[in-house]
């Protein structure tokens, strides 16, 4: 507030402690400290003593910046919570623009006269200010007066004059364009908003501060333009949104249904059902498509519901309005029924080489020849053969067939005939065509025509050309096709001579491409026509062509035919057969082979040849079929020459077979001489197939060992067979503790624990049993075998003795003990009774060290 210049300074009142402050005034008057320190010790006086001493201070020192932001800042104190029209705002007014004078480049002084204008709610003086703020600070400064410039304009409902500023602000700050538009779009200028966001999708420089696409923007635009249509004027919606189409194709549906619903909204359903019908025929993804397809189902329907709806308000309806309710109705029924058709489109949009696809489509238009006739037609002159994903051939077979059903034969061959002209990707396309062809002909009771047209099929190219030659066209290779040679085989066969067919399979077999069923099949054919030796070198010339495994069915066919053919009339020849046949012959297929050969012996020739072959059937065969070899030629033996002569073959087999096995054949072979017998030889065989039976694995065979020693030994030969028991048992059982010892030695060594339970166990066991033998040791006593119970409860020494009784008890570790402690005790028996006789041993065998020990005794003997 100025001073009046009629206010003398001897009226204004002054304490004493104001001196202090005045005096050092008057000596500097122009020091900013001083003027501070006086206005910190008047902070606590009366608004006009505080102001009119920043008044002093101001005039003498009006260019201070300090005191000037203090000065206005303890005004606006003042007027704080005060009613914006009293008079005071307007002498705070006054002292900013004195202030502004000297102060006009200070940001900081225009930000709070700016902030100060805007709580007066003046709007236009406000707005000149913030112009003014604007001009006299330099373009550096101005972020700090935007900022508030812009929240003035949101706090008032003045949309023309923030759309000027907003313009005037993007010219600074154009990156701050998506705040303008959220601005726009509060306000209600949304044609604004709309040319705004146009630009900034135009604009590839454009980096949006919230992080959006370009994308997601254009959606933005896409769905402001389209939800706003009476609004928005000064842009061209198709055209923004089409751009979109061809820009954005992985949303082509949310973009279709944006600009159907810009025309749905502007009251323009007919282009909007355009538009609709448009978007389903140019998508090119299910997705798309099933959104277009829902929202123009919705859009149907709703069109269908309104009419309905005003429909039952008028009880009076005209013919018009029924004719558009029928119209709406069929046309949604319509859309309804071509969606499958619809999609099928797509997905043909998307690979238009689907064979599978095409197919489908004629499907959907059962009932519908023309369209079918059109589809194939499209669908034969899209699919390229390199580019087919599925058959391409099954199209024009189909074709085919189509015409074929409705009695159109020459339209059929029509089509067949451009079928096998078209470039395939593989020969077995072409001829299967072919096959087709000569079926339908077949199927039409035209029997020459078909063969006429294999005869066509299997011609021979004016050049020779490889099969695998991908180089060369399908038609070039095709008369190398077996499928091809099969069918006009068959049909030879079957409608043709026998000179033709005859013709067909030997030309197959000059083109080296037939299988071992075609030689089969010819062989077979030959000799339904009384050909048999022309047959027999038909299966020769398969044999030539094959190698094993596969000329097994030509082998086994030709030797089968052979014999029941001659039977024994020519038996050199079939033996020369079957040796040439075994020769080279895998034991996994010579089997048969071997059995029909010692058959042939057996019923033709000599038994000791059909031995012989059985003899070598049991080596060539493989490993699994070996046991049943054997049983054979031991069957056929017995039955030629005797079961005596069956003991060489056991031996044998006994040898040759696998373990497993073995064990059976001694089996059977201790069986056999039992029934003869010969219990010495079968208890030896036993013996020997003791061997390799473990009694804790076999328990079977040590209890038909058993058995036949209860019916047909003795105690002694009973004691024998446990003794061998107990000495194979602690073979296996020494191979298993070795193997253990071992382990738990490795385990100490390395001070590592056992890694499972059973480790565990046997190192315990084997602690165990040492500390058991040590302290056997520290006693000096012997081990002792002590039963673990009695019989019956009863000692020894009063049980009842049967001199004639087998000592046989089910408990084997029982019995085993008593025979170790019964040995023990007999072997001193006998050492008693028999003398010991020492035996001289020849001088020679010591040399001089026999004299020096005779000279040594006789000199003991006379001292």
């Amino acid at each position: 507030m100025p001073i009046s210049s009629e206010v003398n300074l001897a009226e204004v009142f002054f304490n004493e402690e104001d001196l202090p402050y005045e005096e050092e005034i008057l000596r500097n008057a122009y020091s900013v400290k001083h003027w501070m320190r006086y206005v910190e010790h008047k902070r606590n006086a009366p608004r006009f003593v505080i102001n009119t001493v920043f008044e002093r201070a101001l005039k003498e020192l009006p260019g201070s910046y300090k005191l000037w932001y203090n000065y206005l800042k303890t005004l606006r104190k003042q007027v704080k919570g005060k009613c914006i029209t009293d008079g005071e705002y307007e002498e705070v007014n006054n002292a900013f623009e004195r202030a502004l004078v000297f102060m006009h480049k200070m940001p900081r002084i225009w930000m709070d006269y700016c902030a100060f204008m805007t709580a007066q709610c003046k709007i236009t003086r406000t707005r000149q200010v913030f112009d003014r703020a604007l001009r006299a600070l330099p373009i550096t400064q101005h972020h700090r007066i935007w900022p508030l410039y812009l929240d003035f304009l949101k706090r008032f409902d003045i949309p023309e004059t923030a759309v000027r500023v907003w313009r005037r602000y993007l010219k600074l700050c154009p990156e701050d364009a998506e705040e303008y538009v959220e601005f726009l779009q509060s306000i209600g200028h949304l044609d604004e908003a709309a040319q705004q966001l146009a630009s900034i999708v135009d604009n590839e420089h454009f980096v949006s501060k919230h992080g959006k696409s370009n994308h997601q923007l254009w959606n933005e635009l896409c769905e402001l333009i389209s939800k706003n249509p009476d609004k928005v004027h000064s842009l061209n919606v198709d055209g923004i949104i089409r751009g979109g189409l061809r820009r954005y194709t992985d949303q082509l549906g949310h973009l279709w249904n944006s600009l159907a619903g810009y025309y749905v909204r502007s009251g323009l359903f007919d282009r909007a059902r355009d538009i609709y019908e448009e978007a389903i025929q140019t998508v090119t993804t299910v997705r798309d498509f099933s959104q277009v397809f829902d929202a123009y189902a919705q859009f149907e329907e709703l069109s269908l519901s309104k009419v309905m709806e005003l429909l039952e308000r008028n009880p009076n309806p005209t013919e018009d309005q029924e004719i558009d309710v029928e119209l709406r109705m069929a046309r949604f029924e319509y859309l309804m029924e071509r969606r499958l058709l619809l999609l099928n489109s797509v997905l043909l949009r998307q690979n238009p080489h689907n064979v599978a696809e095409w197919h489908k489509r004629v499907e959907l238009y059962e009932g519908k020849p023309h369209e079918i006739i059109n589809t194939y037609t499209e669908a034969v002159h899209t699919v390229q053969p390199k580019l087919a994903v599925g058959k391409l051939y099954t199209l024009w077979v189909a074709f085919a067939k189509f015409y074929e059903t409705n009695k159109q034969l020459a339209d059929a061959r029509v089509v067949f005939e451009k079928a096998v002209q078209v470039d395939y990707l593989k020969v077995d396309e072409l001829a299967s065509v072919w096959c087709e062809w000569a079926e339908m002909e077949i199927r039409q009771e035209q029997y020459e025509e078909a063969l006429r047209i294999m005869q066509r099929a299997t011609a021979m190219p004016k050049r020779k050309v490889a099969y695998h030659d991908d180089t060369e066209t399908v038609q070039m290779r095709v008369y190398k096709s077996l499928k091809l040679w099969s069918m006009y085989a068959d049909l030879e066969e079957s409608f043709g001579t026998f000179k033709t067919c005859k013709q067909v399979y030997d030309r197959i077999i000059d083109l080296k491409i037939c299988t071992p069923q075609i030689i089969i099949n010819y062989g077979m054919f030959l000799e339904e026509h009384n050909y048999f030796e022309e047959a027999f070198k038909a299966y020769e010339k398969g044999i030539a062509l094959f190698k094993w495994p596969n000329v097994y069915d030509i082998w086994n066919t030709y030797l089968t035919k052979f014999l029941s053919r001659y039977g024994g009339q020519k038996l050199e020849r079939s033996r020369d057969l079957f040796e040439q046949c075994l020769d080279g012959c895998p034991p996994e297929l010579a089997k048969n082979l071997y059995l029909l050969y010692a058959k042939l012996e057996e019923q033709h020739g000599l038994a000791r040849h059909a031995m012989a072959v059985y003899e070598r059937a049991t080596t060539a065969v493989k490993e699994e079929e070996m046991y049943a070899m054997f049983n054979l030629y031991i069957k056929k033996a017995a039955e030629i020459y005797g079961i005596p002569r069956t003991r060489q073959i056991y031996e044998k087999a006994i040898e040759v077979l696998p373990e497993a096995d073995s064990r059976k054949m001694c089996v059977l072979f201790a069986e056999m001489e039992t029934k003869l017998g010969e219990i010495d030889r079968a208890r030896a065989i036993y013996a020997h197939c003791s061997q390799m039976c473990d009694p804790r694995v076999t328990a079977d065979f040590w209890q038909t060992w058993k058995e036949f020693e209860i019916r047909h030994g003795n105690e002694d030969t009973m004691r024998e067979m446990l003794r061998i028991k107990r000495s194979i048992q602690a073979t296996y059982n020494t191979q298993i503790n070795m193997m253990s010892a071992a382990l738990i030695n490795a385990a100490v060594t390395t001070g590592e624990p056992p890694k499972d339970a059973m480790r565990a166990l046997e190192v315990k066991a084997a602690e165990t049993t040492a500390r058991a033998i040590a302290a056997v040791g520290a006693t000096g006593g012997n081990i002792m075998f002590v039963r673990g119970e009695t019989q019956g409860g009863a000692a020894k020494e009063d049980r009842v003795v049967n001199p004639d009784e087998i000592d046989i008890d089910d408990d084997e570790e029982e019995d085993d003990d008593d025979d170790e402690t019964a040995g023990d005790e007999d072997g001193e028996d006998i050492a008693k009774k028999i003398p010991i006789e020492r035996q001289s041993i020849p001088a020679k065998v010591f040399g001089s060290l026999r004299r020096e020990v005779e000279e040594k005794e006789e000199n003991d003997m006379a001292e």
